[in-house]
C-alpha cells in the first residue's frame, strides 16, 4: 500500500513537534510509602519532523507505548524517548506524563486518615545534539490567610484555598512526597480531606496566627530549593483563589542555580 506519510513535502518547512495527544494510560510511579504507585496518566508523545517529511506515522507512537505497558517509570522514561527517535527516525522526541499522585493523609490532631490528591507531570525530551532534559512538576494545594485583612479587622481575617505550583531539574532521583511536603509547609495552613471539629480548630487557628500573602508563599518555596543542592532550576508559582476578591492573586519565581 502506498505509503503517503513518507512521501515526500517542498514546503521546506521543518515541524518541530507533532504526535499524539491525551492518551490515557496506567502507570507505575515510585512510592516513598509503599514502594510503588498504581495510577492512570494523560501521555502526549512528540517527535520533530524534517522539512521535507510529508507526515509522521501515528501508529507507532502508540507501538512503542503499549510496548512499554505498566513500566512507564520517571526512570525508563529516556529508554521509551530514544526507541521513539529510532522508530520515527527522528532527531528529537518529547514526553509528557501527568497523572494524580495520592498520599495517605492524617488530621493533625485526631489523626483521622484521608487521601489527598496531587496533580503531577513528567516532561522528558531528548535531543540528539543537545541531550536529555527531564522536568517534574507539582500542583499542592495549600490555605492562605490574608495578612492585610487580619491586621485591619477587628476580628477575623478572609482566607480562602490556593495552589503552589512547582517545575524542577535535579541531579539525581527525587522524591514526590519530599517536595509536596515542602510547599505544604510554606503555607498559612495545610489542606486535608479528612477534619473532624478538633482538628479543623486547630487549622483555623494555625493559618490565623501564620498569615501569609501569595509573595511569601513563592518566597519561601524558593528559598527551600535554592537552599537544596539536588536542585539544579525550579520555577515556582502561587495562585489565590480569593474568598471576597473577584479575582486571583498571582505570583511567580523562576531560578538558574549557578554551578559550583
Amino acid at each position: 500500500m502506498i505509503d503517503v506519510q513518507s512521501q515526500k513535502d517542498h514546503r521546506q518547512i521543518p515541524i518541530d513537534k507533532v504526535g499524539v495527544k491525551n492518551i490515557r494510560y496506567p502507570i507505575t510511579v515510585k512510592d516513598k510509602e509503599n514502594g510503588f504507585q498504581q495510577t492512570v496518566a494523560s501521555i502526549n508523545m512528540y517527535v520533530d519532523l524534517p522539512h521535507d517529511h510529508k507526515g509522521t506515522h501515528m501508529s507507532r507512537f502508540i507501538e512503542v507505548l503499549s510496548e512499554y505497558r505498566r513500566q512507564i517509570t520517571m526512570e525508563n522514561l529516556g529508554t521509551i524517548l530514544e526507541e521513539l527517535k529510532k522508530r520515527l527516525d527522528a532527531e528529537s522526541a518529547h514526553l509528557e506524563v501527568t497523572f494524580p499522585y495520592f498520599i495517605t493523609k492524617k488530621a493533625p490532631v485526631t489523626g483521622a486518615e484521608g487521601l489527598m490528591e496531587y496533580i503531577c507531570t513528567f516532561k522528558a525530551s531528548s535531543h540528539r545534539e543537545k541531550g536529555r532534559d527531564l522536568v517534574i512538576e507539582l500542583q499542592v494545594p495549600i490555605t492562605t490567610v490574608c495578612p492585610c485583612s487580619r491586621e485591619i479587622s477587628e476580628f477575623g481575617a478572609h482566607n480562602q484555598r490556593g495552589e503552589v505550583r512547582v517545575s524542577l531539574r535535579f541531579k539525581k532521583f527525587i522524591w514526590i512526597e519530599d517536595i509536596i511536603r515542602l510547599v505544604e509547609e510554606s503555607g498559612s495552613a495545610e489542606v486535608y480531606s479528612v477534619l473532624k471539629r478538633d482538628d479543623e480548630k486547630y487549622v483555623t487557628e494555625k493559618g490565623f496566627m501564620n498569615p501569609m500573602f501569595v509573595e511569601d508563599v513563592v518566597r519561601e518555596v524558593a528559598r527551600k530549593l535554592q537552599a537544596d543542592p539536588n536542585i539544579t532550576w525550579f520555577s515556582v508559582e502561587s495562585e489565590n483563589f480569593e474568598s471576597i476578591h473577584n479575582h486571583s492573586a498571582y505570583a511567580f519565581i523562576e531560578r538558574e542555580k549557578k554551578s559550583d
